[in-house]
């Protein structure tokens, strides 16, 4: 078990804005404090991320160490014609995966998590980091209970801890977590993988005025929902009266679909029984997004969502579609499929890939001990290459490692696709059943389709 330290610089692109000669210098020497006090604490600095360091370290109680070096020796810097470089660090600890000199793993990201959740000054601790330095905290060093926090990675919740030190500043505000918005999203079973890029782009398109309805596009199994709620988690404070996910799959007709979003919201019926119209009248002054997920099983509603926006002026509406609504103010983005990797690629170019993340992120689901090796990497990446990078196709492929190794698994693949040329997943006893079933909707340039029965995307 490695432990894991994540910082950034609270409001850097302020800084950057506000002080572009003096941030240069700032930023070195703010690199500076940071690498001595890692290193001092016999931690590794993995990578930096423009403004934002990530470290290992074998000891909790010397990450811990680390953490609180790094924020005194920050707010003893003077730092000149800038503001104070203020820094937010968050760290965990957990089981990782050392691949070519990098590290990766659900530990990781979570250690991302908690620290985003904090502000510039504040140093936050998991349960797992405070159950393995109870007795070996610094010298001064006690820990504030923050309580149970849902983080913004839509998985279980952590108990986090604030670091408090006579040197350090002891009052923040309320953490930046799912716990402090109004909120209905679904916890999830499995991590978020992949789609760093997407989800920069749709955040930027939902940062923009412009931008009131955006539907996320894309053929069944995707991952559109999936998208979309870690969207929704991550951007949940910029919306003061929460967000809100409505699944309108079992909806067929639009009355009963704004029936559905009424219930989400908890709110009262009005007297006239319409839900579009209570949805009018009730979400006009609420600054608010909602997120409407297979919003095709009711297309007749579009017109509705578009006549809804123009009453609530500070909504905005992220939906998911296998097509587009062609509605007044629409903004789309299609779902490319996950990134695929080179099959003559070395295990650690193969692991980079979001499809191969994915696959056995998927995969320890059913096997905990599954791991990418430079036996298996190649099969792995060919069966992702031959299920066109679709999470669904991967995530039901993976699920069958209980059953099948990576090499049996793709002998499979080839030689039903290479004889028949089609067929349909089903999660059933067989990986494949090949025949004249119907089948869902390809993707472009698929080989195989899909269908869900009793089978969930997550991509």
């Amino acid at each position: 078990m490695q432990t894991i330290l994540f910082t950034d610089i609270e409001g850097s692109t302020r800084l950057w804005e506000e002080h572009p000669e003096a941030m240069a210098p700032a930023l070195a020497r703010h690199d500076q404090i940071l690498a001595d006090a890692i290193g001092q604490a016999d931690g590794q600095v993995l990578k930096t991320t423009g403004d934002g360091f990530i470290a290992i370290f074998e000891s909790a109680s010397r990450a811990v160490v680390a953490a609180l070096r790094i924020q005194e020796s920050l707010i003893a810097e003077q730092w000149g014609t800038t503001d104070p470089i203020r820094v937010r660090v968050g760290v965990h600890a957990g089981e990782t995966e050392n691949r070519d000199g990098d590290y990766f793993g659900p530990a990781m990201n979570r250690a991302a998590r908690i620290m985003a959740a904090g502000h510039g000054g504040q140093v936050l601790l998991s349960e797992a980091v405070t159950a393995l330095t109870a007795d070996a905290l610094p010298a001064g060093a006690t820990l504030r209970d923050l309580g149970s926090h849902q983080l913004k990675d839509l998985t279980r919740p952590e108990h986090l801890y604030q670091l408090v030190s006579e040197n350090l500043n002891t009052d923040f505000p309320e953490l930046r977590t799912l716990s402090s918005r109004s909120n209905n999203l679904p916890l999830q079973t499995t991590e978020f993988v992949g789609r760093s890029n997407e989800l920069t782009a749709i955040k930027t398109m939902m940062g923009s005025p412009t931008t009131r309805l955006l539907t996320i596009t894309g053929p069944g199994g995707a991952g559109k929902t999936r998208l979309a709620l870690q969207v929704a988690a991550d951007l949940s404070d910029w919306y003061r009266d929460g967000v809100f996910f409505v699944d309108l799959s079992a909806e067929g007709e639009p009355e009963a679909a704004f029936e559905a979003v009424v219930r989400a919201l908890d709110l009262p019926v009005s007297g006239s029984g319409h839900a579009l119209q209570t949805l009018k009248t009730r979400l006009h002054d609420r600054q608010m997004l909602l997120v409407l997920d297979n919003l095709e099983q009711v297309m007749a509603a579009a017109t509705g969502v578009s006549d809804l926006l123009q009453d609530a002026p500070e909504l905005k509406i992220l939906v998911t579609s296998r097509e587009t609504l062609r509605v007044r103010a629409e903004q789309v983005f299609p779902v490319p499929p996950l990134s695929l990797p080179v099959v003559s690629a070395s295990t650690g170019a193969i692991a980079e890939s979001e499809a191969v993340q994915f696959f056995v992120e998927r995969a320890r689901t059913v096997r905990s001990d599954f791991a990418l090796s430079d036996g298996n990497a190649p099969n792995v990446a060919e069966i992702c290459i031959r299920l066109d990078g679709l999470p669904l196709a991967i995530e039901l492929a993976a699920a069958r490692l209980n059953l099948f190794t990576p090499a049996d698994l793709l002998v499979r693949l080839k030689d039903r696709l290479d004889v028949l040329g089609a067929g349909c997943w089903v999660p059933g006893a067989a990986i494949y059943q090949i025949g004249s079933a119907r089948c869902g909707e390809r993707s472009a340039g698929a080989t195989s389709c899909l269908t869900t029965r009793n089978a969930t995307s997550s991509g």
